[in-house]
């Protein structure tokens, strides 16, 4: 008699804590799943690359798939454009360069390629020049042959070679001219040239670009007595 009403017990519990087939269904309490929100990132369109660039009548425009060759009476240039922008040419003329897809990095490429792009076609057709400048006792600068000699205080003058396709001109032996058609190359030799002097901020001595302007510290005052 006890192990029977011991058994009864034990399918009573069983039933009401882990449920059974045949009986009554113990309800559930249905757990809520944690999502987390994803915010979308809208990408504007670039003000810069958006802008159309004029070709001249004086400039040829070579396009095949992603490849760009500008020729131009300066000389001739080209580009390869990445997956995420495109570019266009219209029945006017005009070069357009487009986003591809809509990321990121294409937003970042676009106003990007849309300048180097136009800087193509102004080099070609119409070139570029950085100007600078030399201030020192005895800094000068020559031209001798495909060599930019400078005179920088050293033991010894420094040499560089003109790349090709620039063209350098000294003026009054101070003020030197880099120009040619392709903007980077000139930024890049006009750099080289300002390496090896560059202006100190106490007299403004050194190689200094001709718009540049030096933020000047003041010296140190003698010791009061």
């Amino acid at each position: 008699m006890a192990s029977s009403i011991t058994s009864s017990f034990q399918t009573s519990l069983r039933s009401l804590f882990l449920g059974e087939r045949n009986g009554f269904c113990v309800s559930s309490v249905p757990v809520t799943r944690v999502g987390f929100l994803r915010k979308t990132i809208e990408c504007k369109e670039s003000r810069i690359g958006k802008q159309p660039i004029e070709v001249p009548s004086n400039v040829t425009i070579t396009l095949e798939g992603q490849d760009l060759k500008v020729k131009g009476p300066l000389g001739e240039l080209s580009i390869a454009y990445p997956r995420e922008v495109k570019v266009e040419r219209e029945e006017s003329g005009i070069l357009k360069v487009k986003k591809a897809m809509e990321t990121r990095r294409a937003n970042q490429m676009h106003g990007l390629f849309r300048t180097l792009t136009d800087n193509m076609v102004v080099g070609v057709s119409k070139g570029f020049e950085k100007k600078l400048q030399m201030i020192g006792v005895g800094y000068r600068a020559t031209v001798e042959g495909k060599d930019l000699v400078l005179s920088l205080g050293f033991s010894h003058p420094v040499r560089m070679t003109i790349p090709e396709g620039l063209k350098v001109k000294v003026e009054d032996n101070t003020r030197i001219t880099v120009s040619g058609y392709d903007k980077s190359e000139i930024g890049q030799f006009a750099a080289s040239i300002r390496k090896w002097r560059p202006p100190e901020p106490y007299k403004g001595k050194g190689v200094k670009y001709a718009d540049e302007v030096i933020r000047r510290k003041e010296g140190k005052a003698g010791k009061k007595k």
